[in-house]
Formats: C-alpha cells, structure tokens, sequence
C-alpha cells in the first residue's frame, strides 16, 4: 500500500474508508450528469438550458466570495486541532459567522444587479430561485467533514442533494417552460443539505456557536486572504467565459458551452474528489507527496485522454450534433490535464506547506490573462474560443505550479 510504511495500518484504513465515502459522491456526480442532461436538453432546449447555465455562472462568482477559502483553511487548521473541542468550537464559530456576514452582503450585491440589469431581470425567476443556492452551498460545513475526516457523513448529505434534484427534474419538469424548476430543485437541495450538516455538528460533535468580534473578523480576512485570491480570482476566466459567451452569442451556445463541459467535469471531479481525501492526510504528512504526485499524474493523463476516445459516443448519447462540438472537446481535455497538475503541486504541495502567496501570484496571473483574453476569444471564435480560453488558463496555472515546484527543488539540491 501506498501510505503504510508512513503511518500504518490505521491511517491507511481511514484512507480508504473516505476514498469510498467520496467515490459515492463521485460516481453520483458521474452518473447523474449522464442521466439528466440528455433529457434536460431535449425538454428544455438548449436556449432554456443556457439561461439555467448563466444565472448558476453568475451565482458561482458569490459562491467562491461567501466561501473565503475556508474549503481550504477550515479544512487545514479542523485536521490539525480535531482533538480540542475548545479550538473546533473557536473553528466553527470563526467560520460559520464570517460565511454569514458574506452571505447577507452577497444576497444584496445579487438583488441590485439583478434589478439594474436588464437582460437578468427578464429571466428574473431563474435568478431569484438560484439566490437560496448560495446560502445552502456555503452553510454546508463539508470543511468540519474533510478536516475530521468523516467523509462518511459528507458523502450521505452530498448524495441527498443530487438524488432529490434528479426525483424532481424527471418527475416535474416536462415542457420547456418548466426550466424554472430546474433551479427550484437544486437551491432546496442545498439548503437541506446544508441545515443537516449544521444539525449534526452540533448534536453530534456537540459544538457550538459563538458570535465572533472584530478582532476575530480582522485576523481571518488577514489570514485566509492570500487563499481566497487563489480561489477567487479562476472565477475571472471560468465563470466570466460562461457570462460573456452568454452576453456575446446566445443561451443556445451557453448550453452546448456547458453541456460538453460538464462531461469533461467528470475528470475534474475525480481529480478533486482524490485530492480532498488525500488533503488532511498530507498534512501531516508530507514526505508521501512524491508517490502521490506519480500516482495522480497517471490519473490525471488517463481522465483527459479518455473522452476524446468516447467522443462519438458521447455526443450520440447526450443529443449534441454542432459541427463544433469535437474541437471543444479537445480543447477542453487538454485542460482537464493542467487542471489536475495545479491541484497536485498548488493545493497538495504549496498550500499545504504554507506557501500561498506563490500558488496566489500563478493563479493571479492565469486569472487576469483569462479575463483579458475572454472577449477578443469570445468575440472571434464564438464557443471554441471560450473553450480555448478556458483551457489556456488552466495550462498557466497547472504549468506555473509545476514549473516552480521543481524549480525550487532543484535550489534545494544546489544547497545540499
């Protein structure tokens, strides 16, 4: 076994335990998307689908804001202090009231824009039922889960959402005019997922709430800043790709954008379902980072040269018959390989070894380049330009990581 000549048996146990905790999540995140999207297409349309797709892009902007990196940070010091109720009661307080206070100033930033901007107020219903989403995804405490390595119970509520968002697409959504519903389901799955997990924390881990000062809202804007840039700032060529392909074409090339997306997604959501197990482990640790990386490499090439393969199939399946659709499919696989090399050298190597100002300056970079290039991409190459552009930004921070991880180790050999 990997880790055992590290930690033995125990750890190696709880490894495993929480990679099939998570792999449930995953293979439910695999399969639904499989299930629901070819009937999503054919009832909604892809112009019905696109407006779904842009109110949850728009959304996703407040999602990564209202979070503040805590998916990370929350994550790293709940590993490291999971045996003292008094610091996890200090944890869970600083957390959940700094996610609160976002969450009320997100929600109102959401109603403005909302209602000043045209082209959103007319689909204002889809906007206004995807608004409880964000309470319900940042209330969610799957950081406490990771960080005490009960991926048990994160992958039973995680589950619950998607199983209760696909009873209600198949079971009420039957006309294209039904694409309201389509938020409806997803925001109440959330949210009763997201007050579940609260319940357990506090019935069965026994925490409690406590409201935070000042003082305390300073130092966590301090701390998990140079982390939360990293977070945040991918949303200025992710999400603004999505946004501008929406504003620029049409919903319909928002549909096929996303539709092709999401089965490159899967690859993503391995990689990162692998990661977060693996996450609270490396940290204490992280001499196991070298096999690790080899193992994650070969997945990684194996998820992004897989679809290209299936194309075929794949476009058969989900009903897709532009001319286009293979050429983001390439484009697309080719970042799902840089994707998975930001995440094995930034987040399981510099973040954990506490080096985020390096993964925030690549990712900084990446961001703005994605951002600038967005419109003139968009502009002249309609959805292969977005794909293209999507793609370039992961090659610059999955590259940047991986450039400067063996840079630095070969400054180390040079001083031995």
């Amino acid at each position: 076994m990997m880790f055992k000549k590290i930690r033995g048996n125990k750890d190696i146990k709880k490894l495993v335990e929480n990679f099939i905790s998570l792999s449930a999540i995953q293979l439910i995140n695999m399969v639904i998307p499989l299930v629901t999207l070819p009937y999503v297409i054919r009832v909604l349309g892809l112009k019905n689908y696109g407006v779904v797709v842009l109110a949850a892009a728009f959304l996703t902007f407040f999602n990564t804001f209202t979070d503040f990196s805590f998916k990370i940070t929350g994550t790293r010091e709940t590993a490291l202090y999971r045996h003292s109720k008094l610091k996890l009661n200090y944890i869970y307080s600083k957390v959940t009231g700094f996610q609160l206070m976002l969450v009320m100033v997100s929600t109102v930033i959401i109603l403005i824009i909302i209602f000043l901007y045209k082209p959103f107020y007319e689909e204002k219903t889809v906007f206004f039922l995807t608004i409880p989403m964000l309470l319900g995804y940042t209330v969610f405490p799957d950081w406490f889960f990771q960080g005490m390595e009960d991926m048990k119970q994160m992958a039973i509520l995680t589950s619950g959402i998607k199983v209760f968002f696909t009873i209600g697409i198949f079971v009420f959504m039957k006309k294209p005019a039904d694409y309201w519903m389509y938020p409806l389901f997803n925001s109440l799955g959330y949210l009763g997922a997201a007050f579940l997990g609260q319940y357990i924390i506090l019935k069965k881990h026994k925490l409690k709430f406590s409201i935070i000062n000042i003082k305390i809202i300073k130092n966590t804007f301090k701390t998990n800043y140079p982390i939360f840039i990293n977070q945040f700032a991918p949303n200025f060529y992710n999400n603004i790709t999505t946004l501008l392909l929406g504003l620029i074409t049409n919903t319909s090339m928002v549909g096929l954008y996303d539709a092709i997306k999401k089965i490159l997604d899967l690859g993503v959501n391995i990689i990162n379902i692998i990661s977060r197990v693996v996450f609270p482990f490396l940290n204490r640790n992280k001499n196991a980072f070298y096999k690790y990386s080899i193992f994650m490499l070969i997945i990684t090439a194996v998820l992004s040269f897989l679809p290209v393969i299936f194309a075929k199939f794949i476009f058969k399946y989900i009903g897709l018959h532009n001319p286009e659709s293979f050429s983001i499919l390439v484009i697309l696989a080719i970042g799902v390989f840089f994707y998975g090399l930001y995440n094995i050298y930034g987040l399981n190597y510099f973040i954990i070894n506490h080096m985020d100002k390096y993964v925030m300056r690549n990712t900084l970079i990446a961001s703005i380049t994605g951002f600038v290039l967005a419109y003139p991409f968009i502009k002249y190459w309609d959805v292969v330009g977005a794909a293209a552009n999507l793609t370039l930004s992961r090659f610059i921070m999955g590259f940047g990581m991986f450039y400067l991880f063996y840079k630095l180790k070969y400054k180390q050999k040079e001083t031995l």
